[in-house]
């Protein structure tokens, strides 16, 4: 099908060690991690046909829960009318709109890791994380619509949006599926396959069982591929993070408790030129894309259990930073 393609990168100075899921968390004990070598987790198909059926599309009367701004931003509503919404902000602040296009509810709501001065993981090449992760959920969201889907993206174009504020769109819209799309960064070591990774909610079997499902489709999407540096984690696979205290140690999991949502980090953007420019082609970007929508297709429709799941290892190197509305300017959100 054809695709537009990824128009331009930022040659950003410097590199984030780990794109995660733009936070850091609680301390927790670690295990050292000694391999420099890994194989990613074991890949199981768990079904061969996809049921010929169309995503169900969301609600579209009823309670405003959302809203796409004048100016193109999303942001939840909390009230009021089109003579004035009582929205919440990317940054988390609260303020009133007119006008707009209302939203009563989603059937996936994307994710794009990052935004603004929040770039995420840089490739050699000068790929940054944040125009990636949009990229490639814009296509995602291309491909869920011509299924039936109704999708709402946290992010629309380059700027931030807090961790609180991504949750906060989440809960208001009770989608069937949450994914935060990201691309990592800070490999344990070379790897002869894919480093690819889902991360979902510790407690919940729906949460688990899409991250197997995603880590089927997407970890396929890239393997196979000749003259790639993999990298990859020892644990790479579909797993879990938890904090010292036992829970979630990513923000957007956390928050997002109530509503079924996994992490995807497709591969490690900032680990190998080759991986790099191999992210960089609109042709894979695409490819990444439909074995998402593929994923949560199987999910939705279907009852296949996933697979690639691992026991992960603790660790205490933080996930990234950035998340929180410290610093955070909103975009206009009217003309």
């Amino acid at each position: 099908m054809a695709r537009r393609p990824f128009l331009a990168f930022l040659v950003i100075l410097g590199a984030c060690s780990s794109s995660g899921a733009q936070e850091a968390a609680t301390t927790t004990t670690t295990v050292a991690v000694e391999a420099t070598t890994t194989t990613a987790a074991p890949i199981e198909t768990t079904t061969s046909t996809a049921p010929p059926l169309r995503l169900p599309a969301a609600a579209t009367t009823g309670e405003v829960r959302a809203l796409v701004t004048p100016t193109g931003v999303v942001v939840a509503v909390y009230g009021g009318s089109t003579v004035g919404w009582q929205v919440g902000t990317p940054c988390g602040k609260r303020a009133v709109v007119a006008g707009g296009t209302p939203i009563h509810g989603a059937t996936v709501v994307l994710d794009p890791g990052h935004g603004g001065i929040e770039t995420g993981a840089v490739g050699a090449n000068g790929l940054v994380e944040r125009d990636l992760n949009l990229a490639v959920a814009k296509l995602v969201q291309a491909d869920l619509e011509r299924e039936g889907a109704t999708v709402v993206m946290t992010r629309t174009a380059d700027y931030r949006v807090t961790l609180d504020a991504r949750a906060a769109l989440a809960q208001r819209l009770k989608p069937p599926v949450f994914l935060s799309i990201h691309h990592n960064g800070g490999a344990d070591g070379p790897s002869d396959k894919p480093g690819t990774e889902m991360y979902y909610q510790h407690a919940s079997p729906a949460s688990k069982r899409l991250a197997g499902l995603l880590y089927e489709e997407v970890f396929k999407a890239f393997a196979g591929r000749s003259g790639i540096a993999w990298n990859a984690n020892v644990d790479a696979g579909a797993k879990f993070r938890l904090s010292d205290r036992g829970g979630d140690y990513y923000g957007v999991l956390r928050g997002t408790s109530g509503v079924t949502a996994v992490i995807s980090e497709g591969l490690f953007l900032s680990a190998s030129r080759s991986e790099a420019d191999l992210l960089a082609r609109p042709d894979v970007q695409a490819a990444e894309a439909e074995a998402i929508t593929r994923a949560v297709r199987r999910f939705m429709l279907g009852a296949d259990p996933g697979s690639g799941f691992v026991q992960p290892i603790r660790r205490d190197t933080p996930a990234g930073g950035g998340g929180g509305a410290a610093g955070c300017v909103d975009p206009p959100l009217s003309r």
